[in-house]
């Protein structure tokens, strides 16, 4: 039995490649538990998200998971987290995209992984974050007449009424 070594962001090629291609739009790229997370600057979402898929080395083609994270404490409220995986080569990468709190807005990845559609309408349903770009972004989970958006942290536990 060959024990494979720890994955690292200095020994993952997706991120190798990505410092070499995006050097000036990588923000921090951390392991924990095995697993690396590039965070990026949302200026350059869509042009890595290409790379990453098809570059022939990487072929990031399948969008595993999107979803987002609060936090209200920081200027950029939001992050949103893109969750690839490369099918031909069986590696993980995450993506990471912070978003400002007071207007959370990032460009849709459904031009690159048509199975964004859904994920991002959920995350605009539940925390508000805008796609830009989406081909249909409306609410998904909750009423239309919904207020609010239920997965951010200040949103009252009992609901609207609270």
């Amino acid at each position: 039995m060959t024990i494979q070594p720890a994955m690292t962001s200095e020994n993952n090629a997706a991120v190798q490649k990505l410092r070499k291609q995006f050097a000036d739009d990588i923000v921090e790229v951390s392991t924990f538990r095995n697993e690396i997370t590039a965070e990026i600057r949302a200026e350059a979402l869509i042009p890595i998200c290409r790379f990453l898929r098809d570059d022939r080395e990487l072929q990031f083609s399948f969008l595993m998971d999107l979803t987002s994270v609060d936090y209200p404490e920081r200027r950029d409220r939001f992050a949103v987290v893109y969750q690839l995986y490369s099918l031909q080569y069986n590696r993980r990468l995450r993506l990471k995209v912070r978003v400002d709190g007071d207007h959370p807005s990032v460009e849709s990845v459904t031009p690159v992984w048509k199975g964004a559609n859904w994920l991002e309408r959920e995350v605009y349903d539940l925390m508000g974050v805008q796609f830009r770009g989406h081909p249909d972004l409306r609410r998904i989970v909750l009423p239309d007449d919904w207020e609010g958006h239920p997965l951010r942290k200040d949103y009252p536990l009992r609901g609207p009424e609270g």
